[in-house]
């Protein structure tokens, strides 16, 4: 089975129809959290997720948008954004957003989470040392996550100890170790934060037990026009422009 993993779209609708077309043909999507939020086309991006995802999280700034985490929690840039994405989402697609979880185990070789086993919603896995924590709360030899907006691969021995990480580079495939656990990044579809403003995502490829690792230009200024059109923060959108 060929999956597509991304995570992070905060409704940057042209970086996501990129990715998707980017990808090709796959058997299933698993989306990471963070759909919205930020970006100026939540609904949109919502919607075309529900068509394509067999798999899909909430994330931190989900939740801002749906009010079920206070605004509070996110700087003064972050809180308008999901402010105004939280007023555009319609009533079917909050419902939807409102009946995902942080978390979830597919299969018996899988588990997802937005921001981190320990943590789904709020935890940045950035070194090793949050990662080998990690380890202690899924049981899977692979974690998917999201929330960084970069790519990374921690890799341990399958007592969760010994946590190495490497930064994959695009068109990296990594194959994956039967002695080995993994906790993988896969990036940001709509806000990257590696200082690459091309969209990261990766395909889990389950019968060859490899992920291959891809960055995917999109229409950035398209996003920009949207965002600054809704009078969404200036800085916002000029971060697209640099990964940042």
């Amino acid at each position: 089975m060929r999956v597509l993993v991304l995570a992070d779209i905060h409704a940057n609708l042209a970086a996501l129809e990129a990715v998707l077309g980017a990808a090709g043909e796959v058997d299933s999507v698993w989306c990471l959290g963070d759909t919205v939020g930020y970006g100026p086309q939540p609904n949109e991006c919502v919607a075309l997720m529900r068509e394509r995802q067999q798999a899909m999280l909430v994330g931190n700034h989900d939740l801002g948008c749906l009010g079920t985490i206070p605004l509070t929690n996110f700087n003064r840039d972050a809180r308008i954004a999901n402010e105004w994405n939280g007023l555009q989402l319609t009533e079917e697609h909050r419902e939807f957003l409102l009946s995902l979880s942080p978390m979830q185990q597919v299969n018996d070789m899988v588990t997802l989470a937005h921001g981190s086993p320990r943590d789904p919603v709020w935890e940045y896995l950035l070194d090793t040392v949050g990662a080998t924590y990690s380890f202690d709360h899924f049981s899977t030899p692979i974690c998917f996550v999201g929330h960084t907006h970069q790519p990374v691969i921690f890799t341990a021995d399958m007592l969760g100890d010994h946590c190495t990480a490497t930064i994959p580079t695009d068109q990296l495939v990594l194959k994956l170790q039967p002695d080995k656990r993994y906790i993988i990044n896969a990036g940001g579809v709509g806000q990257p934060r590696d200082g690459d403003a091309r969209s990261g995502w990766a395909i889990y490829d389950d019968e060859q037990q490899t992920v291959s690792f891809h960055r995917t230009t999109y229409n950035i200024r398209r996003t920009q026009t949207l965002m600054l059109e809704h009078g969404l923060p200036n800085i916002l959108a000029a971060r697209l422009s640099f990964g940042m």
